[in-house]
């Protein structure tokens, strides 16, 4: 499988005619070490292929919570509650024809519009949930997410996170950098042929970060528990973020 020392070195040139743009807040990234074998064996088998991208031979599984807001779909009326929701998504690492981006094992959102908007458009696996996200006066997020989408069985989360420190911005080569400075998703459909999504936004305003997590199984669905070991922490308060209509990957 390939190993990545780098992501993307700075955002991309933008594609033209963006079908869509948002801004996201309050985003914690949370990582954990993952066995290679466990996380490759999860990516279905697609046209092209998909192969599991790591950082110096090390594989990573994210689990991210964040909200959204003002969603704006290039000519289209906003739609009665889609424009903002909280979102939560487990997350790993790909490539496919050489380029690096994100596969999506599960993206729990607070709006059912925007869940079936986001599976008809971008054959992306989002699931109904019951979240609630509320950010105190000092900054400490709180947030709860429950699964509640028919057959998309049970998937849990309740922590408390805040920032700390100065921000900065990721340096090229940095596994904060492989991490965090992803540009692209990858998404499959019922005939397993491949899509690319493509996302552009300034480099992430990163901050070290402190999370107590109470409830955690956002992987039952993927056979195996997250490790013991404490994660990779990032948070970054907001960032403006365009995307782009899928392409054949």
């Amino acid at each position: 499988m390939p190993t990545s020392l780098d992501s993307p070195v700075k955002s991309p040139p933008e594609p033209t005619n963006w079908s869509v743009t948002m801004r996201w807040h309050d985003l914690l990234f949370a990582h954990w070490p993952v066995a290679a074998d466990l996380l490759a064996a999860q990516l279905p088998r697609t046209d092209p292929p998909l192969e599991l991208d790591t950082f110096e031979g090390q594989a990573w599984l994210g689990v991210v919570p964040f909200r959204m807001s003002g969603i704006r779909w290039r000519r289209f009326l906003p739609l009665p509650g889609t424009s903002a929701f909280p979102e939560l998504n487990v997350r790993t690492y790909v490539r496919a024809n050489g380029r690096p981006g994100v596969w999506f094992f599960s993206l729990d959102a607070g709006s059912k519009l925007a869940v079936r908007i986001a599976r008809w458009t971008y054959h992306l696996p989002y699931y109904d949930a019951d979240i609630a996200c509320e950010v105190q006066s000092n900054g400490v997020v709180n947030y709860s997410s429950e699964r509640t989408h028919s057959g998309g069985g049970t998937a849990t989360l309740a922590v408390s996170y805040e920032g700390l420190g100065d921000l900065f911005a990721a340096q090229s080569g940095s596994l904060e950098h492989w991490l965090t400075e992803r540009y692209r998703l990858f998404a499959a459909d019922s005939r397993r042929r491949l899509w690319r999504g493509e996302i552009r936004h300034s480099p992430w305003p990163l901050q070290p970060a402190k999370a107590t997590f109470t409830h955690l199984n956002m992987t039952t669905q993927l056979g195996f528990a997250l490790p013991s070991s404490e994660p990779h922490l990032l948070f970054a308060r907001e960032l403006s973020v365009k995307a782009w209509w899928l392409t054949p990957a």
